[in-house]
């Protein structure tokens, strides 16, 4: 247990330097590509699916790296 209540928890931000949340920018940008080049653009559910489940990748990051730093309590076991 930390004696200094301070640094117990980490700062929040940052999450735009983890690899994954670089990684999630490259697929969010390579689909708008694809969809942009060889889909269709009017009226295919698919291809607003697509977009926002790239989008999606980045959101929940961001959202979890908001959502950690004011819980540490650790992950249950199944």
């Amino acid at each position: 247990m930390p004696t200094d209540n301070n640094n117990f928890l980490s700062p929040k931000g940052n999450y735009k330097n983890l690899i994954a949340f670089q990684k999630s920018e490259c697929i969010y940008d390579i689909t708008c590509y694809f969809l942009e080049h060889y889909l269709p653009k009017i009226g295919d559910r698919t291809v607003d699916q697509m977009k926002q489940a790239a989008r999606s990748g980045k959101q929940n990051i961001a959202e979890g790296n908001e959502t950690g730093t004011t819980s540490r309590k650790p992950a249950s076991n199944w």
